[in-house]
């Protein structure tokens, strides 16, 4: 079943369009604010987002922009606004349609069975498998660049998912700062690899229980720093 997030600060409207969704077969959740719904929208799995423009907190566009930086979900616009610069510049921000207010409900389920069969069959077309390292709790998958610490998604830069992969890929093998450095900033060292140390550190505070007992990242004092197994 599609999961739906409908951000929208009108409640009878949301009302309206989470009762047709629910009748289509579609699972559906609501929010009322742009704040909390940008929040929801980034950290929990929808299969696609109904997005007003006109919300108290974030508006629609800033979500929308959000949202295309980190997922490809379809996003479908709803505006009471009619000129065609806001629809351009929804469009322009990766939104997938627009529809204008007032429209049918019917119109509104048709749109969303349209755009969510149409990414099905991108997804599907896609049959290469995602590149997934698992260890003890840890899954970081490659490919989407994200990683999991016990099933809670957990956000990395990109040097700190470069060297957290980097090891996860070389367990139990002891890396110098130097060749850390080296491998994941892709330059010789020039005596400051505090850098390195800084990253360690972030990390553990994402991945370890207790940082000052690390379990995943250990530090060989007077060598460097390695993956266990």
């Amino acid at each position: 079943m599609s999961k739906i997030l409908i951000i929208e600060d009108e409640e009878a409207i949301a009302d309206l369009e989470k009762d047709y969704l629910e009748l289509s077969g579609f699972e559906v959740e609501i929010e009322t604010r742009g704040d909390s719904g940008l929040e929801r929208a980034l950290n929990h799995d929808f299969d696609m987002f109904i997005l007003d423009l006109m919300l108290p907190g974030v508006d629609g566009f800033e979500i929308c922009k959000q949202i295309r930086e980190v997922k490809n979900t379809p996003v479908l616009m709803v505006s009471a606004k009619k000129d065609d610069i806001d629809k351009i510049r929804g469009l322009g921000l990766g939104a997938d349609d627009y529809i204008t207010k007032p429209f049918s409900p019917s119109e509104l389920v048709a749109r969303v069975k349209a755009h969510l069969a149409r990414y099905e069959r991108l997804i599907s077309s896609n049959v290469q498998e995602n590149e997934v390292i698992e260890i003890r709790g840890i899954r970081i998958d490659k490919t989407a660049r994200r990683v999991w610490v016990n099933d809670e998604e957990k956000q990395f830069t990109t040097k700190e998912f470069d060297l957290l992969t980097f090891l996860a890929q070389n367990p139990n093998h002891v890396f110098t700062k130097e060749e850390l450095f080296s491998r994941i900033w892709d330059m010789e060292s020039i005596g400051d690899i505090a850098t390195v140390t800084v990253h360690i550190k972030k990390i553990r505070e994402k991945i370890e229980y207790n940082t000052a007992k690390p379990q995943y990242i250990e530090t060989i004092w007077g060598v460097g720093y390695r993956f266990k197994l």
